[in-house]
């Protein structure tokens, strides 16, 4: 079975919420939410995967530094294993656009659960309910 390397982040704002993107139509799991980011590309680090990712999905700059690893989620799809470190990142340039038009919510810790995300995402959120 193939292992995807996915890397993911939780943007934190100044009030303490975080950053969720709706998947859009025609992607797999379309209609869930979930932590922004994207493919780790071949010899590209999750690090600048996910800087990549925020400057073309949300429009934002952040550097490696400002990029806390938190947590990583490990889970198995029908046909494919995904693999995904979730960093926790409170330092960004420019204003969250949704890029792509996908959907976006600022969420507090304590509501995460009340957004249907897929498997993979489910068990960080305890995790980022207890840090934050």
């Amino acid at each position: 079975m193939k292992t995807v390397l996915v890397s993911a982040v939780a943007l934190i704002d100044i009030d303490g919420r975080v950053l969720l993107a709706q998947r859009p139509e025609g992607k797999s799991m379309a209609g869930l939410w979930e932590f922004p980011g994207g493919k780790v590309e071949s010899g590209e680090t999750p690090e600048a995967a996910l800087i990549r990712e925020l400057r073309e999905e949300l429009g934002i700059d952040t550097s490696a530094s400002c990029l806390a690893p938190l947590a990583f989620a490990s889970h198995t799809y029908d046909d494919f294993h995904l693999l995904m470190p979730l960093f926790a990142c409170r330092r960004w340039t420019g204003s969250v656009i949704p890029m792509e038009g996908q959907r976006l919510a600022w969420v507090r810790a304590g509501d995460l659960k009340t957004y249907e995300m897929p498997p993979a995402d489910v068990p960080l959120i305890p995790i980022l309910r207890e840090w934050l």
